[in-house]
């Protein structure tokens, strides 16, 4: 007996969207073959029904409404690519599961601020929420942590998640421009979002962050306790800087359980230029997952697009035309534990840029302060000298962030620390 069509409805036909359609039209077969049943797409929404969106449209049923088309009796899965974390997203995820219907999405931000209680209404359905999409793009991340990896216990999660900052960093060391410009030009490419501290401000990778940490650690996303810093204040100096040193600067999410609590961050970091993420390149996202048993795996790949996050949503789908349902994340969302939020305490090196006064004893007293803090200098170097000021560069041994906060709060008192100094986290990877 043949399995009857899976149907599909797609809210949301911009770049993603409309990349899903193709692959269904121009890969049918293909993907009746591995799902043991066809895909059908039964019906559409979008803001503008008459766009142009180089795909045809015309087979299929239109709602100007998304929760109407989530509440149709011809859709089986929600295919929610419109993006929010609220408003018409949220309205026609929650329309859908309250049909008994599954949901795919690509919407990080939706599940980063109501996924626990999206995830439980789904359940409770017996319906799945499925979001390989929402996280590096075409990289196989989700179905990683929750299947591939089931058997480990998950040590540490970190990676590259905005191939935006990932562009703009390595853009500025390859053609040696500062940030300003950089910005501008992926302004004009179309790279950053319509709020680009979404993309700048370490917001959007931070939601990914918060949903693999869920994941591979077993707690309820908790996005808002995660600490935040973008790259708007790197400067060309500190990429410059970095690269003479042996390092490559990026915006590095990092999460893991520690005996204070769950430790999420999402901020520059300098890390070893010959290492894979050091070698990581323009908008490529890389997702690294050291586990018990399996050590560390290295996950690298496209992280926006058509082609690569239509890919995601496809491998959902695909999924769900197969009969495999797993929990939204890993685990019944009901068993998900609260997790304490814990500051980065693991001690590490970092990178500090200051600008001394060109006075005697400038340096003597900038030691000072350090070892007053309990941090030792592992190497130092002074650059040309420029209007009275002296730039400094310092990378210490292995010191906390607590430490490190005191020096830079008694550099002040010295009298010959010009402007606000700079520090940087080395990560080992």
């Amino acid at each position: 007996m043949t399995a009857a069509p899976l149907r599909l409805g797609i809210a949301g036909l911009g770049t993603v969207g409309a990349g899903v359609v193709k692959i269904v039209q121009s890969r049918g077969k293909l993907l009746s073959a591995r799902c043991g049943r066809d895909l059908q797409i039964t019906a559409i929404c979008a803001r503008d029904r008459h766009r142009d969106r180089g795909v045809d449209l015309s087979g299929y049923a239109w709602e100007d409404d998304p929760v109407a088309l989530a509440r149709r009796d011809d859709v089986d899965v929600l295919v929610e690519l419109m993006g929010g974390a609220d408003g018409p997203a949220k309205a026609a995820t929650e329309a859908a599961i309250d049909a008994g219907k599954d949901v795919v999405t690509a919407n990080k931000a939706m599940l980063a601020h109501h996924g626990q209680t999206l995830a439980e209404a789904a359940e409770a359905q017996g319906s799945v929420i499925r979001f390989e999409a929402a996280v590096a793009g075409g990289i196989p991340v989700v179905k990683s942590l929750t299947e591939g990896l089931a058997g480990n216990r998950i040590q540490r999660i970190m990676g590259v998640m905005n191939g935006t900052c990932n562009y703009i960093l390595t853009r500025m060391e390859n053609a040696g421009l500062p940030y300003a410009e950089v910005f501008d030009e992926a302004s004009k490419l179309g790279y950053l979002e319509a709020d680009p501290t979404l993309d700048v401000g370490g917001i959007d990778a931070g939601h990914k962050l918060a949903l693999l940490a869920s994941i591979g650690f077993g707690t309820r996303v908790c996005f808002d306790e995660m600490e935040l810093e973008g790259i708007e204040r790197i400067a060309i100096e500190d990429i410059r800087a970095a690269a003479d040193m042996g390092f490559r600067i990026k915006l590095l999410g990092v999460a893991q359980m520690t005996g204070r609590g769950l430790e999420q961050r999402m901020s520059p970091c300098l890390v070893p230029a010959n290492s894979p993420l050091g070698q990581l390149q323009a908008a490529t996202n890389m997702v690294v997952i050291e586990g018990d048993s399996v050590g560390q795996i290295v996950l690298r790949g496209a992280g926006a697009g058509e082609g690569p996050t239509a890919s995601a949503v496809l491998s959902d789908v695909t999924d769900i035309a197969r009969g495999i349902r797993v929990p939204t994340f890993g685990i019944p969302a009901t068993d998900l534990q609260h997790a304490t939020s814990a500051q980065v305490s693991i001690p590490a090196p970092y990178y500090i840029r200051i600008a001394l006064a060109d006075k005697p004893g400038a340096l003597a007293k900038v030691a000072a302060v350090l070892g007053e803090a309990g941090i030792s200098i592992n190497r130092m170097r002074q650059y040309d000298h420029a209007a009275g000021t002296a730039p400094v560069l310092i990378v210490t041994h292995k010191t906390t962030r607590a430490a490190l906060d005191v020096a830079l709060d008694g550099f002040g008192a010295t009298g010959v620390v010009t402007g606000d100094p700079v520090s940087i986290r080395i990560e080992q990877v």
